[in-house]
Parts: C-alpha cells; structure tokens; sequence
C-alpha cells in the first residue's frame, strides 16, 4: 500500500487519519510542525500528503507550494474546517489533487485517498 503523511496542527486529527488509513493497509506518519513535515517529505517521498490548511506558522496552501518544489510528483488531498472558493482554486492551482471538508467522513476521506492514488 502507500507512505502517506499527514500534517495537522491538531495531533488528534492527524491520529484518527492515521488510523482510518492504517486499516486500510497504509503507512502512515503525523505530523503537527510544518518544517517537519517539509523535511519528511523530501527525505522520505511519500507518496500522498494529507494537508490541513490551517496550520501553526504557516498555510497548509504554503505547505503544499514547498512540497510541489521539494517533490513533484507527491499527490496531496487538503483538509479544511473552512473551506472557501478561493482556497479550494489555490490549492489545486498549485497541484492538489482533491479537497475534503473537516469533520473528516471516514467513507470520504478512504474513497478520496483510494481515488488519488489510484487505488
């Protein structure tokens, strides 16, 4: 299955991810500090990246323009509590691959994840 990471400034939002993924035969790291997560990324290439928007020190939209030009090729799902228009076209503007809406619906998110990594 795939190495997925999930950063979000809520642990316990990035562990019931984590979870639900793990079930489903996913590796899965956590992350609540954006410059680790970064770093991770680059070292580890995983192979989705679940991203909160609302972050600690920066945007998860930041975020995902630094994982874009550390790694490429990772495919990223964005997770809001707030969703706005303009956030959904930034993110996929700067290549995500799909956006879910917080509280995280267990069928959606694994759907989601099954749908990007083209499982």
């Amino acid at each position: 299955m795939a190495s997925i990471m999930v950063l979000d400034d809520v642990i316990d939002a990035g562990v019931l991810i984590k979870r639900i993924l793990e079930r489903k035969g996913h590796t899965v790291s956590v992350f609540t500090d954006e410059d680790e997560a970064i770093n991770h990324a680059a070292s580890a290439t995983p192979d989705l990246a679940i991203l909160d928007i609302k972050l600690r020190k920066m945007t998860g939209v930041q975020v995902l323009d630094e994982l874009k030009k550390r790694c490429p090729d990772i495919r990223v799902i964005m997770l809001t509590g707030y969703p706005t228009l303009e956030t959904a076209r930034e993110s996929l503007r700067l290549g995500a691959n799909e956006y879910c809406v917080k509280p995280i619906d267990k069928d959606e998110l694994e759907g989601k994840v099954d749908d990007v990594l083209g499982l």
